[in-house]
């Protein structure tokens, strides 16, 4: 594929000259991390290969555990892209400080929704994660998967906010204090997105309740990370579901101190002899 091998070629010479800041033809000024990540995930569709300056070539570590580490293996991924056949929509972008967090509609190997995690040192990027799940046609709530609010709002309220969804997640996802879920969510004005579970408290619950008669339950063993910006917070979380180990990737906006919606991705995590990186699916310096 051409543009991969652009994108490979691109990312070589970058690393023979010391990786240089890139600047886009539309701004003067140094692009944010946001714009930045923003940028590299749209040349997936686009091939602009100046986005792989965005990289820094010598130190890119990757925790997509289908991907080689490096951008070798990111090259690698492109070249194995049918051509023409990747789309790239990001409805949602935010900043925790070092990291970027993207919330995107893709096409790639299929229809996928998915969250990014991109950390920067220096203006460039060093480290990725990611959650990827299949889109599907029809969801409970009648809601997509990515659809709703996208405007970062109440900025001044990001900390209390990331607070009251590490509550949640340790008192409701993770059975500390389930009873105390009203404290967290809205109780009657909740939006879900995910397809299998339709919208407010009751529906909620119905299928929690039926996950675990049907001896399948959503189990979150651990809290890796929190990030947020204003009314959006971010979790990433392991555990098992369907049997196995898995990877929760959970949005949450919220709203009067409330959570009002959510939005996730699911991934099984595979076998460890199938993973073509070391460096595990978790892992965020400064929030572990």
């Amino acid at each position: 594929m051409k543009t991969a091998l652009s994108l490979v070629l691109t990312a070589s010479a970058l690393s023979a000259c010391g990786a240089p800041q890139a600047t886009t033809p539309e701004a003067t000024m140094e692009p944010t991390n946001a714009q930045k990540a923003v940028a590299l995930l749209n040349s997936i569709e686009t091939g602009d290969t100046s986005a792989v300056a965005y990289i820094n070539p010598e130190q890119y570590t990757q925790h997509n555990l289908a991907v080689a580490d490096g951008l070798a293996g990111f090259g690698e991924v492109l070249a194995a892209l049918p051509e023409g056949s990747a789309k790239v929509s990001v409805q949602r972008v935010l900043t925790d400080g070092d990291y970027v967090i993207t919330h995107t509609e893709y096409d790639f190997f299929g229809p996928k929704v998915g969250f990014d995690i991109f950390r920067f040192e220096d203006g460039l990027i060093v480290e990725h994660w990611d959650n990827l799940q299949e889109l599907v046609a029809e969801t409970a709530s009648g809601r997509t998967q990515i659809d709703g609010p996208t405007e970062v709002t109440d900025l001044e309220l990001t900390e209390a906010n990331k607070a009251l969804v590490k509550g949640f997640v340790a008192d409701v996802l993770m059975g500390g204090s389930p009873e105390k879920i009203t404290q967290y969510i809205h109780p009657d004005n909740y939006a879900q997105h995910n397809p299998a579970v339709g919208d407010g408290l009751a529906a909620l619950g119905a299928a929690m309740k039926a996950m675990a008669e049907a001896g399948t339950p959503m189990v979150y063993e651990k809290n890796h990370a929190v990030f947020g910006e204003g009314n959006f917070v971010l979790t990433v979380s392991e555990g098992v579901f369907l049997g196995q180990p898995t990877s929760f990737y959970d949005l949450f906006r919220i709203d009067g101190g409330k959570i009002v919606e959510h939005w996730d991705a699911i991934e099984t995590i595979p076998p460890r002899d199938e993973w073509k990186n070391d460096n595990g699916k978790f892992g965020f310096p400064g929030m572990e």
